[in-house]
């Protein structure tokens, strides 16, 4: 890349192209963008956003369109928990490179998720509220309407939590497993897990994981099940996996990865298997990369990355490659990106 970048997003847009944007540098937090074309193998660079920002999220729209909501915009180049969180949202449009601002959020957010339901609407939901003064896991949720350039406030989930993963399934509903309800004071992992009903507009408790986590990452497979792998519980990195079968509403213990790791990604390869890459065991950053097979349920280690890295992303392309970029190690940020 041009801009080394961790804490930032990178998104899939209908060309093929992979829009990266924002994060933070060794020195800043970032407002550029830049695009990777699958074909030259090269990166661009294209419009800024009005606004530096990292720890936010990017959601590609049903146009075409990339919203980016929230984050920080911190000095310290670091996403802590009392960094004064954002509510503004803004669009990119693919077509001229450039940057809009949109309706702000109701309410201030990082380290959120957002996805885009099958109504072209987006769900923004929990994260921290932090403003300077105040700072905790949030339980609200809002969606927002691409056609007017609106936010408006739903039902909340049952349990406010950040740190978590949310997953859709293939009935249009969203998953919300796991993270933490940080108070400032303690910080524990949840096993608790939720549903959203996009039709109902409602949140539903259903089953819990047999192990609280944060850190982790979740993937749907090509059955319908998510595949939850590793992440924190307290000071013990976790190299356990779990699935959840959305017929039940239960989740099942599955073979153990071959690495503990949390802060790592996992990407769903188009033979239905899961690639696991990087992450960290307390300081150390992990070059290995295992992937997990559904259907004879196991674990295999497969080759390193050419860079140990955490706070990176992973995005699958069109032609199956996994593009990995950005992220840190012990030397600082990071501007390689390597493909699996």
């Amino acid at each position: 890349m041009n801009v080394a970048r961790r804490h930032h997003t990178a998104s899939t847009l209908e060309n093929g192209y992979v829009l990266v944007t924002g994060g933070l540098s060794d020195s800043a937090t970032l407002n550029s963008a830049e695009l990777y074309n699958p074909s030259t193998g090269t990166w661009t660079m294209t419009g800024n956003m009005s606004m530096a920002r990292a720890c936010h999220t990017a959601s590609t729209l049903k146009n075409g369109h990339v919203l980016v909501t929230g984050g920080i915009n911190s000095v310290h180049m670091k996403c802590l928990p009392n960094s004064i969180a954002l509510k503004i949202a803004e669009l990119y449009n693919p077509s001229t490179g450039a940057w809009t601002i949109t309706g702000n959020m109701n309410v201030i957010r990082k380290y959120h998720t957002a996805f885009t339901l099958a109504n072209g609407y987006v769900l923004a939901a929990g994260g921290y509220f932090s403003d300077g003064l105040r700072f905790g896991a949030l339980d609200s949720t809002e969606l927002y309407n691409p056609v007017r350039g609106t936010w408006t406030t739903i039902g909340s989930m049952e349990a406010a939590r950040v740190f978590y993963t949310a997953s859709t399934l293939a009935d249009g509903s969203v998953l919300v497993a796991g993270g933490d309800f940080s108070n400032g004071l303690v910080f524990p992992e949840l096993n608790s897990t939720e549903l959203y009903n996009p039709l109902r507009g409602t949140w539903t408790m259903t089953g819990n994981m047999n192990v609280g986590r944060k850190y982790h990452t979740a993937s749907t497979l090509a059955n319908g099940y998510v595949l939850v792998t590793g992440g924190l519980r307290g000071s013990a990195a976790l190299r356990s996996a779990e699935l959840y079968n959305p017929s039940t509403g239960t989740w099942t213990t599955t073979r153990n990865m071959d690495i503990t790791r949390f802060f790592h990604t996992a990407s769903t390869l188009a033979d239905g298997s899961v690639l696991v890459a990087g992450g960290e065991i307390f300081h150390d950053y992990l070059d290995r990369a295992e992937f997990y097979n559904p259907l004879r349920i196991t674990w295999t280690m497969t080759g390193n990355m050419n860079v140990g890295r955490k706070y990176h992303t992973a995005s699958t392309l069109a032609n199956g490659l996994v593009l990995v970029t950005g992220g840190e190690n012990s030397a600082g940020a990071l501007n390689s990106a390597e493909f699996y």
